[in-house]
C-alpha cells in the first residue's frame, strides 16, 4: 500500500531526529550521521542517544529514547544488529513512530537474520511503526536549500540541486555523491533503499516525483519490488519529469551477482528493456551514462528535440561529433539561408559555414560571439539545441570566450551544451560558470552527444506518455 505523504515527510523533512548509537568519532556510523547533519546545516532538533550520556559533538545526550520528549519525528538507528529489536520496542513504547534503520543483519543475513526480520515486522505492525531500511546507508535531502537534511554515514553530502538518486546499492550512491562534486551533477537527494521493509522504490519515486524541488530522478536498480506498482508510479511521474535507471544484471554473470548481493532474481536484459519502456523509464547502460544523465537533465529536465547544430572551432572534433550525433539519433540541420549569408560575410574564408560550423582554431571571443548570436537570432524554431566544441590552443585565452558564451546562454531561447577538450587548469571553474547559465559542459564532444541523445529520447518518451502511449 502507498505510504501517506505526511508520514514520509518525517523521513525527508523531519523537524527533529534522535540518533540512537551516536558517538564522538566521526569514523563511527553514529558519529558520521551527526557529522553529516552538522555539515548540511540541518535546522531541526538533534538528540544523540547513548547510554553513557554526557555530550557528543557539543550536543546533550539522552541515555535512551525514554528521555527524548516530545518524541522525535525520525529515529535513526545505528546500534549493533542484536540490539536493534530492543531499540525498536523502546521506540514503540515511547511514541516514536518513524525509524530509519541503517545496520543490516535481517532478511539478508541467514536464518538468524530472517528470524530477527520477522520480529521487527511484528513489532512494527503492532505499533504502526514505519521503517526505512534496514541494511541501508541512510537518506539525504538537500533539494530545498532552505531545509537541508542528511541522516547518512556517507563520507560526504552531495553538492545540492534538483536531481535525486534512489539506489539499491550504497556504494553506487557514494560514487554518485563524489561525481556530484567532481563531474558537476546538481545532485540534491540521495536515498539508499536497503531491504525496503516498508519503504520501497515506488514509495520514494512517488514522493520525490511530487516534490516540486525535484526535477530529475535517477535509479540504480537490481529488483523492481512489486513490478506493477513500480510501473504505475513511474509512468505517472515520467510524464512530468524524467526517471532514468541503470539496471544491474544485463548479463548472466551480472544477474548471478545481483542474486548474491540482494537475493533478487533479475530478468533477462530483453525483459528489462521491455519493462522499462512500458514503465516510462529511460534506461541507460552504466554508471558513466547515469553521471552524464544527471548532469544534462539537471539543466534540461524537459528534454530536447532531435535537431541540433554543432558549433566548433576545430575540424577533427567536429567530424567525430557529427558521427556521434547521427549514431545517437540526432539530426544535423542545414543552416538557414539567412544564417549562412551572415556567417560567410563575417567569418574568415577558410571557416566552414555548414553544420558543423568550424570557426577555426584561432577563434577568440569575438568570433564565437558573433556566430552564436547569429544562430540564436536566425535559427529559433529550426533547431532544438546548440552543441558547442571549444578547443583552446596555447596562444588563446579561454576565459573571455567562456564568459561570452555564458552571457548569451542566460537569455537563449535554444538549449545549449558545451564541451572543452584538452588539459586546462581552470576547466572546472569554467564549467561552473557555464553551469550557472544553464549550460552543461563535458570533457569531450562525443560524450556531449550521448547526453544530448538521452535528452531527445526522453522528449519522445514523455510525449508518448502524455498521449497515453504504451
Amino acid at each position: 500500500m502507498p505510504v501517506d505523504r505526511k508520514r514520509l515527510d518525517r523521513f525527508f523533512k523531519p523537524g527533529s531526529i534522535a540518533v540512537v548509537g551516536a558517538g564522538d568519532r566521526s569514523t563511527s556510523s553514529g558519529g558520521a550521521v551527526l557529522r553529516n547533519l552538522r555539515m548540511c546545516n540541518y535546522p531541526g532538533r538533534v538528540v544523540p542517544v547513548n547510554p553513557k550520556g554526557g555530550t557528543i559533538q557539543g550536543l546533550t545526550v539522552a541515555t535512551s529514547l525514554k528521555d527524548v520528549y516530545p518524541p522525535a519525528d525520525l529515529v535513526a538507528v545505528l546500534v549493533r544488529p542484536e540490539s536493534i529489536l530492543e531499540v525498536v520496542q523502546e521506540a514503540a513504547d515511547t511514541g516514536h513512530e518513524n525509524l530509519l534503520i541503517l545496520p543490516g543483519g535481517f532478511a539478508e543475513a541467514g536464518e538468524d537474520g530472517r528470524a530477527r526480520d520477522a520480529v521487527l515486522r511484528q513489532i512494527a505492525r503492532e505499533n504502526d511503526l514505519l521503517i526505512g531500511g534496514p541494511n541501508c546507508a541512510g537518506l539525504t535531502n538537500l533539494l530545498d536549500p532552505e531545509f537541508r537534511f542528511a541522516a547518512t554515514f556517507f563520507r560526504d553530502v552531495p553538492r545540492g540541486g534538483p536531481v535525486a538518486l534512489i539506489s539499491q546499492s550504497g556504494a553506487v550512491a557514494e560514487e554518485m555523491i563524489a561525481a556530484s562534486h567532481g563531474f558537476g551533477i546538481p545532485l540534491g537527494a540521495v536515498v539508499s533503499v536497503g531491504n525496503a521493509m516498508h519503504l520501497d522504490l515506488a514509495d520514494y519515486i512517488e514522493y520525490l516525483g511530487d516534490d516540486p524541488n525535484c526535477k530529475v530522478i535517477l535509479l540504480y536498480v537490481e529488483a523492481f519490488g512489486d513490478p506493477e506498482r513500480f510501473k504505475a508510479a513511474t509512468r505517472r511521474i515520467a510524464a512530468k519529469k524524467p526517471v532514468i535507471a541503470v539496471v544491474g544484471g544485463r548479463t548472466e554473470a551480472g544477474r548471478a551477482a545481483a542474486f548474491r548481493h540482494t537475493g533478487s532474481t533479475a530478468w533477462t536484459n530483453e525483459e528489462t528493456d521491455a519493462f522499462c519502456a512500458a514503465a516510462g523509464v529511460l534506461r541507460v547502460a552504466n554508471l558513466r551514462q547515469m553521471r552524464m544523465a544527471g548532469k544534462v537533465f539537471g539543466s534540461h529536465p524537459e528534454g530536447i528535440g532531435p535537431r541540433v547544430l554543432i558549433l566548433s572551432n576545430s575540424g577533427g572534433p567536429g567530424v567525430l561529433t557529427a558521427d556521434q550525433a547521427i549514431l545517437e539519433g540526432l539530426e544535423l540541420v542545414d543552416l538557414s539561408p539567412e544564417l549562412a549569408a551572415r556567417l560567410r560575410e563575417a567569418l574568415p574564408p577558410e571557416a566552414a559555414v555548414a553544420n558543423p560550423i568550424d570557426l577555426l582554431a584561432d577563434a577568440r571571443e569575438d568570433r564565437f560571439e558573433l556566430t552564436l548570436r547569429a544562430i540564436l537570432e536566425e535559427m529559433p524554431g529550426r533547431i532544438d539545441a546548440v552543441l558547442m566544441i571549444h578547443v583552446v590552443p596555447f596562444m588563446v585565452s579561454a576565459e573571455p570566450t567562456v564568459e561570452v558564451l555564458a552571457g548569451l546562454a542566460k537569455y537563449s531561447p535554444i538549449p545549449m551544451m558545451h564541451s572543452m577538450m584538452g588539459t586546462l587548469e581552470r576547466k572546472a571553474e569554467w564549467f561552473m560558470t557555464l553551469a550557472k547559465s544553464g549550460v552543461p559542459s563535458f570533457n569531450d564532444s562525443e560524450e556531449m552527444c550521448v547526453a544530448a541523445g538521452m535528452l531527445a529520447r526522453y522528449r519522445t518518451l514523455r510525449q508518448s506518455l502524455e498521449n497515453g502511449g504504451q
